[in-house]
């Protein structure tokens, strides 16, 4: 099973970055700035809607129609801006700076639990298969290709087909470390990393042991 990102994604990003500029705006003063139809831009808002990255507030003015405006919701907000990458960069540095092995393994560890309850509810099922599934259309969502297939034994196999750390990962495998743990906590199964794109494979391969 496949899960590759929706090329209307690249739409929707520029519905959030102009909404972080303003407080809250129509429909069709999206579709004004947008340079698409009123009715596209509807589409854009309700899909942003449905996932809960928007808010939408009834005005009415006299007895007019009612009319719509939409701001970002605080999910929404948080999904803003791409300028964290330096600070995640940096942060990372100084983590595995610690000489200290078992200290720097127990804050690796620790990070990996913490990003787990945060992305917890995001990944569901009541088989290990359900969860893989739930994982890849996680991924997806943040723009990571990823495919689940059945292995060896019937068991389901992660592939992720492009890194979500791509810098850090090649300057320190441990990300890679933190990453199965992350996974294995997410899919609640002990995972293994069989095949990894810094090896020059095409992606990186997780499979229950």
């Amino acid at each position: 099973m496949d899960f590759i990102p929706q090329d209307k994604r690249h739409g929707d990003r520029k519905v959030i970055d102009l909404l972080r500029q303003r407080e809250s705006m129509s429909a069709s003063q999206l579709a004004e700035e947008l340079g698409v139809t009123d009715t596209a831009a509807r589409q854009r808002l309700n899909r942003l809607l449905e996932q809960g990255l928007l808010e939408r507030e009834t005005v009415r003015y006299g007895r007019g129609r009612p009319s719509h405006q939409y701001r970002l919701s605080t999910k929404g907000a948080e999904t803003g801006g791409d300028n964290f990458f330096d600070l995640a960069v940096t942060l990372w540095k100084e983590i595995r700076s610690i000489t200290d092995p078992e200290i720097q393994r127990g804050l690796l560890g620790r990070i990996a639990t913490s990003l787990g309850n945060r992305y917890a509810g995001k990944v569901v099922g009541n088989t290990t298969k359900q969860r893989m599934e739930s994982l890849g259309r996680f991924l997806a969502e943040k723009d990571i290709p990823c495919s689940v297939e059945e292995g060896d034994a019937a068991l389901p196999v992660l592939s992720v087909h492009a890194c979500p750390y791509p810098n850090l990962a090649e300057t320190d495998r441990a990300v890679c470390a933190m990453e199965k743990q992350l996974f294995s906590g997410l899919v609640q199964t002990d995972l293994r990393l069989t095949s990894c794109r810094l090896d020059g494979t095409g992606g990186c391969t997780f499979e229950t042991r």
